[in-house]
């Protein structure tokens, strides 16, 4: 593929936050690779979603992003009182009703004394109504010393909220444990990131939550179904494979045919994303293999349809060592191949969320461990990357 032109694109936040002043700098050249390299000089703007330190909470973790039937973004992360993964976590949001352009202020969704609240994973529904799905360990332990079954302090237990009104407020939460965590798994986790509601084939309508269940070290990824809109669950079938790989976070796709993309962290084998598929609906998945293009240094990773392209998108650090130059990565091919990426940010750069906006573009969050901060960057469609197969799909 000949070179392409050079020429300059630029990546826009959106976001007011009291969190944290605005910064106007460039973070270093972004580079796109569709076939043969193109560099792209990527100034960009920055405000803060999430500031260490402020609003209540010494740290926050763990980004998610949502848009609603309605068009609110919901941006969600953990609030902790120290930096720990279990660290009497609340679940916190930041909602914007003009596509990203302003945020309301932090609010918190759950919250459970000095229980640790974990892992969000956010689900639009068509009909308007978002699900949050997230697990909870009382205080004094977590996953390194979670047991298997069901009762018991040292349970790890799944919860479910829902809202109806774009986030504004939320139900109680209510556990669904029971369906969704086998007997003889001691963690488990959804997500974390977003879940998906399928929308093609024989399963349309049908909601996937990603997850990943321990013990510690031997991890393995399955869907939690439910085909009620979030009323019952059930549990799909593990990815097979998992030994090679050992997938933990992990994040679904729907692809043009209705088949589901799995895309996992991979914490054994190479430093590469782990991939697999499902033809029935996330009940059952291909074995789990490792993607050459998908580089990774062992980090959760976010994974979306792109609808205004029907690309797949997604993103994460792309280094074998550190968590920094964000990429996105596209396929036009449901995942078999990802041609082009783009560089989005030189520096730091840790887990991530990816949500379609008007127009096309694609809103990314994500952490900045540099400055202790969870940041919200704007993408607009003619810098995403373009598979050659893509030709002129995404729009100008």
């Amino acid at each position: 593929m000949a070179m392409r032109a050079l020429f300059l694109v630029l990546l826009t936040v959106a976001c007011s936050s009291p969190a944290g002043p605005g910064r106007d700098a460039a973070r270093g050249a972004g580079s796109a690779t569709a076939g043969s390299a193109a560099e792209q000089a990527a100034p960009q703007r920055e405000l803060v979603l999430f500031q260490h330190g402020v609003d209540g909470y010494p740290n926050y973790r763990i980004p998610a992003i949502a848009r609603t039937a309605r068009g609110v973004l919901l941006a969600f992360a953990e609030g902790r009182q120290r930096a720990h993964d279990h660290a009497e976590n609340d679940l916190v949001l930041r909602r914007s009703l003009d596509d990203g352009a302003t945020w309301q202020p932090v609010q918190v969704v759950a919250a459970a004394g000095r229980d640790c609240l974990s892992n969000p994973c956010a689900v639009a529904l068509r009909s308007g109504r978002v699900l949050l799905v997230h697990q909870r360990y009382a205080q004094g332990f977590d996953e390194h010393a979670a047991e298997p079954g069901f009762e018991g302090p040292r349970v790890c237990r799944t919860f479910l909220q829902h809202s109806d009104d774009d986030g504004r407020t939320w139900s109680a939460p209510r556990e669904i444990t029971r369906s969704v965590k086998r007997a003889e798994a001691t963690s488990v986790a959804s997500g974390p990131g977003i879940g998906i509601e399928l929308a093609r084939g024989v399963h349309a309508g049908r909601v996937l939550v990603p997850m990943n269940q321990g013990p510690f070290g031997a991890w393995e990824v399955y869907a939690a179904l439910s085909d009620d809109g979030g009323a019952t669950w059930r549990m799909g079938q593990i990815a097979p494979g998992g030994e090679l790989h050992r997938p933990n976070e992990v994040q679904f796709a729907e692809r043009d045919d209705g088949s589901v993309l799995l895309d996992a962290r991979g914490m054994a084998g190479a430093k590469r994303r782990k991939l697999a598929e499902s033809h029935d609906g996330g009940d059952t998945w291909s074995a789990v293999r490792d993607v050459d293009e998908l580089v990774e240094p062992r980090c959760m990773g976010a994974l979306l349809r792109h609808a205004a392209s029907g690309l797949l998108l997604r993103c994460g650090p792309r280094s074998e060592s550190r968590r920094e130059r964000g990429t996105v990565w596209a396929s036009a091919d449901g995942g078999a191949t990802w041609p082009a990426r783009v560089e989005i940010v030189a520096g730091s750069f840790a887990y991530s969320g990816l949500v379609e906006l008007d127009g096309g573009g694609v809103g990314v969050v994500y952490e900045d461990d540099a400055v202790g901060a969870i940041r919200f960057l704007r993408l607009e469609a003619a810098a995403l990357p373009r598979p050659p197969a893509a030709g002129a799909a995404i729009p100008r």
